[in-house]
């Protein structure tokens, strides 16, 4: 979110320069700065001991593509609650565990997606309304599945690095 008013009194706020951070939206009357602001979510590669990952069609997200388990953190709740929570609401999985893999900007959806690794004893799905279908593939045949390039496909790439076939 960039900010062109004071979400605070509604005022026209004018650039400042902030120490190192170079040209900011400040609001003079509140003496503010106001930073851009992004909204964190999580991505999950959700992995069973078979070495077969949950691949996901939705298809307000794409109709003809697959993606990953994912998820906006909700205030409270740490990464890895947010992981759990996902896996849970939008497959019927219970996480054994949960591993952080890296950090993904996604700048134009303005958020900030933390890739995880979160293991599963491997069971039939039980879907989401938001989730239209989902299936077990092994994880080297995944990437080819994914949009190459994506996050999605990334945090993929990464975990074959992190459970080598």
């Amino acid at each position: 979110m960039h900010f062109t008013y004071c979400p605070h009194c509604g005022s026209r706020l004018i650039r400042k320069e902030i120490g190192d951070e170079g040209l900011i939206p400040f609001c003079e009357g509140c003496n503010v700065p106001l930073w851009d602001m992004f909204t964190t979510s999580i991505l999950a590669a959700v992995v069973n001991g078979q070495k077969e990952i949950a691949l996901l069609r939705q298809n307000y997200v794409s109709s003809s593509g697959y993606v990953c388990v994912a998820g906006i953190m909700k205030m409270g709740e740490s990464a890895e609650d947010t992981v759990i929570r996902e896996v849970k609401e939008e497959i019927g999985l219970e996480v054994e565990s949960v591993r952080y893999v890296r950090s993904y900007p996604y700048e134009k959806k303005e958020m900030l997606m933390l890739g995880y690794l979160a293991t599963v004893r491997k069971t039939d799905f039980a879907l989401s309304g938001e989730v239209d279908s989902a299936m077990w593939v092994k994880l080297d045949d995944a990437p080819a599945l994914l949009r190459a390039g994506s996050i999605a496909w990334r945090l993929v790439k990464a975990v074959t690095e992190i459970l080598p076939l």
